[in-house]
């Protein structure tokens, strides 16, 4: 079997796995069965697509979204690998090349969506192509706990056992019970190994703000990050359109995207996405699962998310190239109420429903949390020992204070009037005021009245949302949102518990707005880059794919870093395999160092490799003797593939030395050369 070390620099470029990447290969190319849970960015697919190269047969790779799949392979081939998509959205002329790779055996990869499984013919038909494996992309689609579930995805546990070949999940994010889902529906009968390889992202910022002016903060918050790709999650498709709008008349580049524009609306808003730097998207949920895109800079959260596994993954979404990226996640006693309401009017059993709100009470809590949200966030998924110094309460510590006082008189005013009221009234009746409402029901009357003067009505706004964000108060859908005590608010209205609560920064909130992120490269490189970007651009263009196929972002700072002067240094760079050294080195050393010498393909194939320096001093001597040691012989030489078989000889003497170049040349050269082999031991 090929070892994966060269395969993982000649084709995909990396000189290293990423942390936990490599044993995963080694399990899933020993065709173990797999289930690996790897954060959005911890390189998944590198996990499925290098065994697929290393064993025999056919990979078909079940993936839920046709944009996904395309990126991918697109991708692929871009790094000379043979791979192929069957979706409803190929040309006939892409099928074709499909099944004539199939039927030629030079096809290693073979994406599909869950959908096509449906389809009774499908399981003979792979069978009959020689599939080996099952790689299973986004697997928590399987999950009916989950947020993403797909119904089609429970037949690929049935596919796996009519093929007989071992299968390989892989998710961002799955709590134990979604876990236990997997393994059941995927591997009946087959225990998976399974690999947890955390959940931490810490490359990005988290950061949480309570809603005041919301469009205002999403508005400051893009402006500090102009010219950066950027996500903004609406809760409404008229907020995405709204808040898109208020973008460009700002200056920003944006567009909207959501489930009511037509399919060719959503499909143009897609590429543009993906090819344009800077780009904004402002969008709803339906926006995002299987986003390649790895320069993301920044997601931002108009409105409160519906889980903490959501927010989780909408979040991952940003970074995945691994550099720096932020996010603001904004939220209100509206957006609460919101969930707690769709929740208990959803058509869910009750105890799907029980699990709802204990999730959206998991996500409340990182939102309130008074500590490290890093720790919180991931201390959901089993992780306890967290390192951050990425969020904005280890940037600034939260002013708290023993908010339990001020708890106990809310809650007993909402005792005092038979939990029939929201916030609103509950307030007017603990500050004391003279209202209709109050006045109509005698609430001035209530031993609560007037108690609470010592907070003012966006004080006690913020104790009432924090209230709701313990889930120590719930709106009730059948009293029309009143709100109403949970068995959690007992201990503190009986005194038998304490509770502590932030000082809101309610105030400076819409106001103020973080730095701008720290910028991608020194002021000296940015020239550099900007030129750089724009040949991926005009390059992408051509090609018709995204910006990213060509070469990531962190591939072209490290360019950028580093200046290299030749192809054996621009080898040497993350992300560039041979087939990319091939496709594009010449074109961006042109543009980092004006026009680039033209190399030799057989020296090209070296670039980056010790074998490449001794090529370069073999073509020297040659040079020198090419006349003979006087100068006065017939001239002789070796041609480029000889030369490059000879930088590659492995504890060379001289027998094996003359097998390689013949014994007329090995007279004229052997010994030079084998000067030249024993110096670069």
């Amino acid at each position: 079997m090929t070892s994966a070390s060269p395969l993982l620099r000649d084709v995909f470029g990396f000189d290293d796995f990423r942390p936990g990447q490599q044993e995963i290969v080694e399990a899933v190319t020993a065709g173990e069965n797999v289930l690996a849970i790897m954060p959005t960015g911890g390189g998944k697919s590198l996990c499925f697509q290098l065994p697929a190269l290393l064993r025999d047969g056919v990979t078909v790779v079940i993936s839920p979204l046709i944009a996904l799949m395309r990126d991918q392979v697109r991708a692929l081939q871009e790094l000379g690998v043979g791979a192929g998509a069957l979706t409803s959205g190929n040309t006939p002329e892409e099928t074709d090349a499909v099944w004539e790779a199939l039927e030629a055996g030079t096809l290693k990869l073979l994406y599909m969506a869950p959908e096509r499984l449906a389809a009774g013919s499908v399981f003979g038909m792979l069978k009959r192509v020689g599939v080996r494996m099952i790689a299973v992309d986004e697997a928590h689609c399987v999950s009916q706990w989950g947020h993403d579930f797909r119904p089609d995805y429970l037949r690929i546990g049935e596919l796996r056992q009519a093929l007989d070949v071992p299968l390989a999940a892989f998710t961002a994010t799955a709590d134990a019970e979604t876990q236990a889902e997997i393994v059941q529906k995927l591997f009946a009968g087959a225990q998976p190994r399974a690999f947890l390889r955390g959940f931490d992202r810490p490359n990005i910022h988290l950061a949480f703000a309570a809603k005041n002016q919301p469009r205002a903060q999403i508005l400051n918050f893009a402006a500090a990050r102009r010219g950066q790709s950027g996500i903004v999650y609406c809760g409404t498709r008229a907020k995405t359109e709204g808040i898109a709008r208020a973008l460009n008349e700002a200056g920003q580049t944006a567009i909207h995207y959501h489930g009511g524009m037509e399919a060719e609306d959503r499909r143009i808003a897609e590429t543009r996405f993906q090819r344009e730097d800077g780009l904004i998207v402002c969008a709803t949920v339906a926006f995002g699962m299987g986003i390649d895109k790895p320069d993301i800079r920044w997601v931002a959260h108009a409105d409160l998310p519906k889980s903490i596994e959501a927010y989780y993954q909408e979040i991952g979404r940003a970074g995945r190239d691994g550099a720096p990226a932020e996010t603001l996640t904004l939220y209100g006693p509206d957006d609460i109420r919101l969930r707690r309401t769709q929740i208990d009017e959803g058509l869910a059993p009750a105890e799907r429903r029980g699990a709802d709100h204990g999730r959206l009470n998991a996500l409340l809590g990182l939102a309130e949390a008074l500590e490290c949200r890093r720790s919180t966030l991931l201390g959901y998924f089993g992780e306890t020992e967290v390192k951050c110094g990425r969020c904005d309460l280890c940037d600034t510590p939260a002013d708290t204070f023993d908010g339990t006082t001020a708890v106990r008189k809310a809650l007993s005013a909402m005792l005092r009037t038979d939990e029939w009221f929201g916030s609103g009234h509950l307030i007017d009746i603990l500050r004391g005021m003279q209202t209709d409402k109050i006045r109509q029901r005698g609430h001035e009357n209530l031993p609560t009245y007037g108690v609470g003067k010592e907070y003012s009505k966006p004080e006690w706004q913020a104790i009432f949302r924090q209230m709701m964000g313990h889930d120590l108060v719930r709106p009730d859908p059948e009293r029309h949102g009143a709100l109403r005590m949970t068995d959690g608010a007992l201990p503190i209205l009986r005194d038998e518990a304490k509770i502590t609560l932030r000082r809101d920064s309610i105030k400076a909130a819409g106001g103020t707005r973080r730095p701008a992120v720290k910028a991608m490269v020194n002021e000296e490189d940015a020239p550099l880059l900007s030129a750089l970007k724009a040949k991926r651009r005009a390059l992408a263009e051509t090609a018709k794919v995204p910006a990213y196929i060509i070469f990531t972002d962190r591939t072209l700072i490290e360019m950028a870093e580093t200046r290299p002067a030749d192809l054996d240094g621009m080898a040497r760079i993350g992300g560039i395999g041979a087939k990319k050294l091939e496709s594009y080195g010449a074109a961006f050393l042109e543009v980092i160092n004006g026009a680039a010498e033209v190399m030799h393909p057989q020296r090209r194939k070296l670039a980056g490799r010790s074998a490449g320096s001794v090529y370069d001093r073999l073509l020297e001597v040659q040079a020198d003797l090419s006349r003979g040691a006087l100068g006065t012989e017939r001239p002789l030489s070796c041609s480029a593939s000889l030369l490059a078989k000879v930088a590659q000889l492995r504890d060379p003497d001289d027998a094996a030395l003359e097998r390689v170049l013949g014994e007329r040349r090995a007279e004229r050269f052997g010994a030079a050369f084998m000067d030249v082999l024993r110096a670069t031991d």
